[in-house]
């Protein structure tokens, strides 16, 4: 869809953490905090847009990651004019790529290019009068969503909260001791139908030891197992892995490249695919990205743990996408994504349904956040 040039006025990244009384736990580590860098963009006419860069590790990465937006991204976009949001996302990219190698900082540059990138295609949108899932293409503003995050302690009571705000899928961690797993599974899969319970490893096992213990998820007849291994391991141990194990595998929000993901899309290894918007490639990317997910045969999941304007965003993406995917709800505390996410925070039997305002549709209000602030 062609819409008008504009001219990017100024960029401004803003940090913030809200402390936890229960810890995040994940195989790799815990958040005692929930960082958000949220990323405002305006044009020359007046108009702001809203973006999220993922900032939720290192522990002091958010507002690394905001400075980075701040002093370097921003002062390089100011003045530039476009019609295509793409054009920034590319032009950012390429002209920090030394940069970002210099400094051994692929990752945190990608995420602060993905933030601005969102951001401008919701003022994109908004120029064209139109929500952003219907401005992408979509048809039908209603998509599917499933309560992310469930910890490994406390995990049947934080599920039956989940389903009580209106979930109908879940998803939880493992990674931990076994019987652990185990037992969670099976608290779990009684409580939602088959093929609605989905189990995350964050990459704990190394191939052997996950050849040994995922077939035994089969009796649960789960979505998807998560990131079984380390996202880096040679493909022919992914490939090795969808041959022995029945369970459909997921992954995605730690493919960092295009060639990454046509890797991921030329064989029957993953069966879903969960790209990060706020982790790599914005909208810009992601956007087309998940046409080729879906063009594959396999079934697109957008990854999120962040923030409400990221998630926001991610479910304008599924909704324009299409297909039978889910949308990655959190279920942990945190303010700054339950005041920030607009439509996505009332769940109905398993349901969001986006509204048709322009753009992304919702007006953050910073200043009830502001004693979260830490840059």
């Amino acid at each position: 869809m062609a819409t008008d040039t504009f001219t990017i006025r100024s960029i401004q990244a803003f940090c913030y953490r809200y402390p936890l009384s229960t810890p995040v736990v994940t195989s790799f580590g815990r958040m005692l905090d929930r960082p958000a860098v949220f990323v405002r963009v305006e044009d020359t006419d007046g108009n702001a847009g809203w973006g999220e860069a993922w900032c939720n590790f290192p522990s002091t990465g958010a507002e690394h990651r905001a400075r980075l937006i701040n002093e370097v991204l921003a002062p390089a976009a100011a003045g530039r004019s476009l019609g295509d949001p793409a054009e920034v996302f590319d032009q950012l990219t390429v002209a920090t790529a030394v940069l970002a190698l210099q400094s051994g900082e692929l990752g945190p540059f990608a995420q602060a290019i993905a933030g601005i990138d969102i951001a401008l295609w919701d003022i994109w949108a908004r120029r064209a009068k139109l929500p952003l899932w219907k401005a992408l293409g979509g048809v039908d503003g209603r998509i599917r969503v499933y309560a992310s995050g469930i910890n490994p302690v406390g995990s049947l009571p934080q599920a039956e909260a989940a389903l009580k705000r209106g979930h109908r899928a879940l998803k939880l961690k493992v990674g931990f001791d076994p019987a652990t797993d185990r037992a969670n599974l099976a608290a779990l899969a009684k409580l939602v139908s088959t093929g609605k319970l989905a189990v995350d490893a964050n990459q704990a096992w190394s191939v052997e030891r996950a050849l040994e213990l995922a077939p035994g998820f089969a009796e649960f007849n789960l979505a998807w197992l998560e990131e079984p291994i380390r996202a880096d391991r040679p493909w022919q141990e992914w490939q090795a892995l969808a041959k022995a194990v029945s369970v459909p595998i997921a992954a995605g929000e730690n493919i960092a490249s295009r060639a990454g993901f046509a890797e991921a899309l030329s064989e029957d290894v993953l069966k879903v695919v969960q790209p990060d918007i706020a982790k790599w490639g914005g909208l810009s990317l992601t956007g087309k990205l998940a046409g080729d997910i879906l063009s594959a045969g396999k079934t697109f999941c957008p990854h999120y743990l962040g923030g409400g304007i990221g998630l926001l965003a991610s479910a304008h993406l599924l909704a324009a996408a299409g297909g039978t995917g889910w949308l990655e709800v959190d279920s942990n505390e945190n303010p700054l994504r339950d005041e920030f996410c607009g439509p996505v925070r009332e769940v109905s039997d398993g349901m969001v349904t986006l509204t048709d305002a322009p753009g992304l549709g919702f007006e953050p209000d910073l200043a009830s956040i502001e004693r979260y602030r830490t840059a």
